[in-house]
């Protein structure tokens, strides 16, 4: 979960849509990404969740459930949780794919870093049509991954291929593969200062005790991390 909170961290606040979308305020776009994101590890998202999750208090949560259940983006059922209906699925993934298409663009393209990508993407996805996606990815040749290693969306909102084992999960000899890292400013620009990058192979060469560093074997030579580096990075199950 703590993974999961960090990927919302950097939410920023929007209140609109163009080009026919349906118009939504930023509040309930959190909410979404946020029930879209703790789905995606169990159905039902209780509001304890979402109050942890976006640092809300749960009277505002229930009042939103409410909002959005009206709305049919969500089915509530009482002392259980909120379940994302089709609707709810497909706008919150649209949002995610959106985010990621403009990642790839930026750091592919343009050459941002990881970090400075995703701070452009996050107000790019609010002012993305379909039609502009549909162009983008087709431009960038269909990619099935964000720079970070995230799976990217389709169409109707669905993604696979989520990883939940940790680097800080490996013992000393297992050797795995990057597949994604969690989206947090600093932890990104750390992680491409080192060389780490999804895709990657590595083998746990040494692994202090008490959370201390870990010490990996790459093919670019031997590469140290910090543990809080390492229980972010999400590898091969």
């Amino acid at each position: 979960m703590q993974g999961k909170r960090q990927v919302l961290c950097s939410i920023k606040n929007f209140s609109y849509r163009k080009w026919g979308r349906e118009i939504m305020t930023s509040g309930k776009e959190d909410y979404l990404k946020a029930i879209y994101i703790i789905s995606e590890d169990h159905e039902l998202v209780s509001n304890k969740e979402l109050s942890d999750m976006l640092h809300v208090s749960p009277p505002s949560v229930s009042e939103m459930i409410m909002k959005l259940q009206k709305e049919g983006y969500v089915d509530y059922t009482a002392y259980k949780g909120s379940k994302m209906t089709r609707k709810g699925r497909r706008e919150a993934g649209k949002l995610f794919r959106f985010h990621a298409l403009w990642e790839v663009f930026l750091v592919e393209k343009l050459h941002f870093s990881w970090s400075e990508a995703h701070e452009q993407a996050d107000g790019l996805e609010h002012q993305t049509s379909d039609m502009l996606a549909e162009r983008l990815d087709e431009f960038l040749g269909h990619p099935e991954h964000c720079p970070h290693g995230d799976p990217i969306p389709k169409a109707d909102g669905s993604r696979k291929g989520l990883t939940f084992r940790t680097l800080s999960d490996l013992k000393e000899g297992d050797s795995t593969t990057i597949r994604r890292i969690v989206e947090d400013y600093s932890l990104m620009d750390y992680l491409q200062e080192k060389g780490i990058h999804p895709d990657m192979r590595v083998t746990v060469k040494e692994k202090e005790p008490y959370e201390g560093p870990i010490l990996l074997a790459t093919e670019a030579g031997d590469i140290s991390l910090s543990y809080k580096a390492v229980e972010q990075i999400f590898v091969d199950e």
